[in-house]
């Protein structure tokens, strides 16, 4: 039986960086792939480059520097865009579907600015609100994947210089309380099933520095996320370096997780 792979991947602009996308699906060829920042209108959203390959795709940009979206072979069911609660739906940071059978929701979580910011108390407020829908549509009991850029580096491991960057808006106490609850809902985090411990594992690697990737200077805020019907049937979750070392390469790389179901 074939393996069932999901992946997410940070394009960091998604027409930027068909060159690595479509041929990454042409030899993996997951069951999904979760995109975000893909910083494209729907409107011009190249589409068409991925049903030539078999991929039917699923997005929601603007004029913003953020969208989402969701590749795969087979037709989605129940798409949703965004968080339906009566505020501001940020539907270019979340979709919400079933793919391949399985429930699986696409996340972009605000990165913050910096903490003393509006935008910092946003990316709380916006964890509390995901958690919510987590509640009204999925139990912890069934099966659900949640992917994606969640802005988030949850441990000391996770990040090259835990002292220095310590009070990040991606790396402080208030986010990791946000990350802590959204496990506790009955999620867990596939990357550290299968790499307890191990450090120095990254998915993002900062343009603004030389040489960071091949210094190791990262960061770990990409994340699959299961419940615990879908983390037991996991067997691999892994980073793909190869496309942060292509050319004109996104500032994140790929994560991925195989399961047997």
């Amino acid at each position: 039986m074939p393996l069932f792979r999901i992946a997410t991947y940070n394009v960091n602009s998604i027409r930027s960086r068909l060159h690595i996308v479509i041929p990454w699906l042409e030899r993996n060829r997951p069951v999904v792939l979760c995109m975000q920042e893909t910083k494209v209108s729907d409107d011009l959203f190249p589409a068409d480059e991925f049903r030539k390959i078999g991929y039917h795709v699923v997005f929601r940009g603007g004029k913003k520097g953020n969208g989402v979206a969701v590749a795969a072979p087979e037709t989605p069911r129940e798409v949703k865009f965004g968080i339906d609660d009566g505020k501001e739906p940020c539907e270019d940071r979340l979709i919400t579907g079933i793919f391949g059978g399985v429930p699986v929701i696409n996340a972009y979580a605000p990165q913050g600015f910096k903490m003393q910011a509006p935008q910092f108390q946003f990316k709380l407020e916006w964890y509390g609100r995901f958690r919510e829908i987590l509640s009204r549509r999925f139990s912890p009991k069934g099966r659900l994947v949640v992917c994606g850029d969640l802005n988030v580096a949850p441990e000391p491991i996770d990040v090259h210089n835990p002292k220095r960057l310590l009070g990040h808006v991606d790396f402080n106490p208030e986010i990791w309380k946000e990350f802590e609850e959204l496990k506790k809902w009955g999620l867990l985090d596939l990357f550290r099933k299968h790499h307890a411990g191990e450090a120095g594992r990254f998915t993002f690697f900062d343009y603004r520095i030389p040489g960071t990737v091949e210094r190791n200077i990262g960061w770990r805020v990409d994340h699959i996320l299961a419940t615990k019907a879908m983390a037991g049937k996991s067997v691999r979750c892994e980073i793909d370096m190869a496309p942060r070392l292509a050319e004109k390469a996104s500032d994140h790389t790929i994560l991925f997780a195989d399961f047997e179901i």
